[in-house]
């Protein structure tokens, strides 16, 4: 997921509830689930899979867009410092043309495209298991029976929380100096079999040793104004639909918004004898 001028990475969650007793949260680049263990249940996540059937992604030429569907373990909380997940990305290029892979990610490292061929509506099954220090990283084309699976240590390492979403990658030119990409049209992304593990239990989204937070993803909107009337801006969102089969399955659809803005104001520059407005 490298781009020619600046790193395209999956980040942890921006603008994301940093309590997890809400039902429901906006993230500038998150949709989809994340759970924390609740104040009864074992303190950290050792294991976290799921199954998704990758997007189409709806391209036109003139701008690029991303989009990447993945599992993972870590970055949910505000102070987070790592996160470890593995999933398939469905992109625009400038000319139009839809571009499929699969990748893992052991943030704050770059992200790594893995040798896997991914083609639309192909059914992938991933996970992320953590051991000390150790991540196991696997995921494996259900319709061609490829598979990856990736072993590494590394220095941080968070499992405070456990996520299944759709993600709007970000370009990063230094660290900590990154911004949201536009999110790619893929439709819809169906999630099936959901489960994760803490404390040698498995369970699903629902699992009650755990609470849970609905993500919807909407993105930066950003206004245009004509000389006499303002002109109305897009911007995408995803949102996940409700659990299903006792917490197991859900999906998340995207869609495209229209903002109207009013007239603006005329500016007050420097060197101009406007008075400041209270």
């Amino acid at each position: 997921m490298l781009g020619t001028v600046a790193l395209v990475c999956a980040i942890l969650a921006a603008g994301a509830a940093s309590a997890a007793s809400a039902a429901v949260s906006v993230s500038s680049n998150w949709a989809g689930y994340a759970v924390v263990p609740s104040t009864h249940g074992p303190s950290a996540f050792s294991s976290i899979s799921g199954s998704w059937k990758v997007p189409t992604a709806t391209c036109s030429a003139g701008g690029e867009t991303y989009s990447a569907t993945w599992v993972g373990l870590g970055g949910f909380h505000e102070n987070s410092q790592a996160l470890e997940q593995i999933g398939t990305a469905a992109d625009c290029t400038r000319s139009g043309s839809a571009v499929y892979s699969a990748w893992d990610e052991l943030v704050p490292a770059a992200p790594v495209t893995l040798k896997l061929n991914v083609h639309v509506g192909d059914q992938m099954a991933a996970s992320v298991t953590v051991k000390g220090h150790g991540v196991t990283l696997r995921i494996r084309d259900l319709r061609t029976g490829a598979s990856v699976t990736q072993t590494r240590r590394v220095s941080k390492v968070d499992a405070s929380s456990a996520e299944w979403i759709v993600e709007a990658p970000s370009a990063c030119v230094a660290t900590n100096v990154c911004r949201t990409l536009t999110l790619t049209d893929f439709g819809s992304v169906g999630f099936s079999g959901l489960s994760a593990t803490a404390g040698g239990r498995i369970g699903s989204v629902e699992d009650p040793l755990w609470s849970v937070t609905e993500l919807e993803l909407r993105e930066a909107q950003h206004f245009f104004h004509g000389p006499r009337a303002s002109v109305a801006s897009t911007s995408g969102t995803a949102v996940p639909s409700a659990l299903s089969s006792a917490g197991s399955a859900f999906a998340v659809t995207w869609s495209e918004q229209a903002v109207q803005t009013e007239q603006p104001e005329p500016p007050t520059l420097p060197g101009f004898s406007a008075m400041p407005r209270a």
